[in-house]
């Protein structure tokens, strides 16, 4: 997976392309913890994301927790297979999907 982060003054944008699973979820979670301080509105890109597991999921709700206290989030680009997957988890009734 690689992460292409972009910060215009309070904003974040972070895309993301290949697969956020066991393997690569450390790596967001790491560029998240070092990086939302200041950060009032999160964009994530998922248009070059190819799957998420539940390790992702569970950076995501995280970061989603974050920032509910600081601002908001926000996941544009995302794909039917990974679109399914936040339906059947619910979490398409907790993230703002674009």
């Amino acid at each position: 997976m690689t992460i292409n982060k972009e910060i215009q003054d309070k904003t974040m944008t972070l895309k993301l392309a290949g697969r956020l699973d066991t393997t690569t979820s450390p790596e967001l979670e790491e560029e998240l913890k070092a990086s939302l301080d200041g950060i009032e509105d999160l964009r994530m890109d998922f248009s070059e994301l190819e799957y998420i597991s539940s390790a992702g999921l569970r950076i995501l709700l995280a970061a989603q927790k974050t920032m509910n206290k600081q601002g908001t989030m926000s996941i544009t680009g995302v794909n039917d297979t990974i679109m399914e997957i936040f339906e059947i988890t619910g979490f398409s009734d907790i993230l703002t999907i674009k």
